[in-house]
């Protein structure tokens, strides 16, 4: 899956338009490379987000395409 729909999917960030301005900007990393918005993601990557002065690192656990807003926090596990 592109990091850009799974940033939206698991609800990191609200819309995939900002997910994708925040690859573009540099401002995500994948096991701490910068990544592009078409950079795929598996389970067990580390994706890092920069929101302003503070960062977000979370471990990858699943992948799909829709999820509920209850599930949506099972995607993923804060570093």
């Amino acid at each position: 899956m592109r990091i850009d729909k799974y940033l939206k999917v698991s609800r990191l960030i609200k819309r995939r338009t900002l997910a994708n301005e925040a690859c573009e900007q540099g401002r995500v990393k994948i096991n701490d490379k910068v990544a592009k918005p078409g950079s795929e993601i598996k389970v067990g990557d580390i994706i890092e987000i920069q929101f302003g002065n503070s960062n977000t690192k979370v471990e990858v656990t699943s992948i799909s395409e829709h999820v509920l807003k209850a599930d949506s926090k099972e995607m993923f596990t804060i570093l």
